[in-house]
């Protein structure tokens, strides 16, 4: 009654699984860790370039400024890169009253 079963050696038995890389974390990456892919950040993270390594950063919220990439490919250019926006948020250009085209600036806004 539940005991460990014995194989023919007397030792325990213990079910085969592969170990994980030492350097891989157990739990998900908060604010600031490194990591490898979003996957590997916690709830509201993503994983983007800091300099020349990667890091969990924040998932952007409204009004935050946001980068809007002209052509595929150019994201990987960053050495800053910002994350996405927030579910139900676009990188939009910013709303100005002011004259056509005064700001550049993209931010989240709602959909």
């Amino acid at each position: 009654h539940g005991a460990a079963e014995l194989d023919e050696m007397g030792t325990e038995v213990v079910p085969r699984r592969t170990p994980a890389p030492a350097w891989l974390p157990t739990a998900k990456g908060e604010e600031g860790d490194f990591c490898l892919r979003s996957s590997d950040c916690a709830a509201g993270l993503c994983c983007a370039r800091h300099f020349w390594s990667k890091i969990c950063k924040p998932v952007l919220r409204e009004g935050q400024v946001c980068t809007r990439h002209r052509r595929k490919g150019t994201h990987g250019l960053e050495i800053f890169q910002r994350c996405q926006c927030a579910e139900g948020l676009a990188c939009r250009l910013q709303r100005e009253h002011g004259p056509a085209d005064a700001s550049r600036l993209h931010t989240c806004q709602r959909h």
